[in-house]
């Protein structure tokens, strides 16, 4: 190759990369810039909020939304609920889901193809919100925090991907254990675990944030209001601000509903933001190498 191609091939390198960097941060800035408003909202002012439409940086920092939000003890307990069902469901759905998943990526398994099948067809038809409902009441779980995490312990798409990981895994580790004498359940803990750990943290980050954000099932199966979740609340004060402002008598003590919403939405998301960057290292790893293989 000549020195004017290889020169000419470089400078067009040097262009598609300068380009595609251009592109992707722009793309970046898109995704970016909407959560931006959202925090900056969160914190302006109630005169900010009414004369501007979109908010990057305040000019006037203002907590009311913060202390309106945070003023009765009942917010406390509703985030107390939410870490709780937050770490057991997941730990439950995970030990669930790898258990699960390790024996139908077993090829010796015994109706290992028809149990794949349901599986798969789970995630096509559901029997719908009446009949989950009916036999949840019929178990006994109404208004028991195991009502938000039973039901929904193991997640079919996620099962796929860990069962994927565990097939593309040799044979030959298994052969070897055995020979030594462990069985499948010292084999699944001391050698297919370790080597999954991509996957688990992925999956783990899915299924956290499925039980952070759990709202639907709270209606549903709680009906005690000391119970509910830190979503239910925070709709809860959404809705109230919503009535209150229009009320003269009221101006003075609760915030404009538009920046309640705003501080909603960070005091809900921050949480799962903090947990992201301790699994973010394995997130694509994991969730590509259980997708690799079918």
């Amino acid at each position: 190759m000549s020195k004017a191609a290889l020169k000419k091939e470089t400078l067009g390198s040097v262009i598609f990369n300068v380009v595609n960097y251009t592109l992707l941060l722009l793309f970046a800035l898109a995704c970016l810039l909407p959560f931006i408003n959202v925090v900056a909202s969160s914190f302006a002012s109630t005169q900010e909020i009414v004369q501007k439409k979109f908010i990057l940086f305040p000019t006037s920092f203002s907590l009311d939304a913060y202390r309106y939000i945070l003023s009765t003890p009942t917010i406390f307990k509703g985030l107390g609920v939410s870490i709780f069902i937050t770490l057991v469901g997941t730990a439950v759905s995970m030990t669930l889901t790898a258990l699960m998943a390790y024996g139908l990526s077993r090829r010796y398994l015994l109706g290992r193809n028809v149990i794949n099948f349901i599986v798969v067809f789970s995630m096509l038809f559901s029997g719908g919100m009446i009949p989950t409902f009916l036999i949840v009441k019929a178990a006994g779980l109404i208004d028991s925090y195991w009502s938000m995490i039973i039901p929904t312990a193991i997640n079919a798409f996620n099962l796929i991907i860990m069962r994927n990981f565990f097939q593309a895994l040799p044979d030959s580790l298994e052969e070897s254990a055995k020979i030594d004498g462990a069985n499948d359940f010292r084999i699944l803990w001391q050698i297919m675990l370790p080597l999954a750990l991509p996957s688990i943290a992925t999956l783990s980050l899915f299924y956290g944030v499925s039980y952070w954000n759990t709202y639907m099932n709270a209606i549903l199966y709680l009906n005690e209001s000391k119970m509910w979740p830190l979503q239910v609340l925070l709709r809860q004060i959404v809705i109230v601000s919503s009535g209150m402002e229009g009320n003269s008598s009221a101006v003075d003590i609760v915030p404009p509903s538009q920046t309640i919403k705003m501080s909603v939405i960070v005091v809900a998301t921050v949480p799962m933001l903090i947990a992201y960057p301790f699994v973010q290292k394995h997130f694509t790893k994991g969730a590509l190498l259980g997708s690799v293989k079918g």
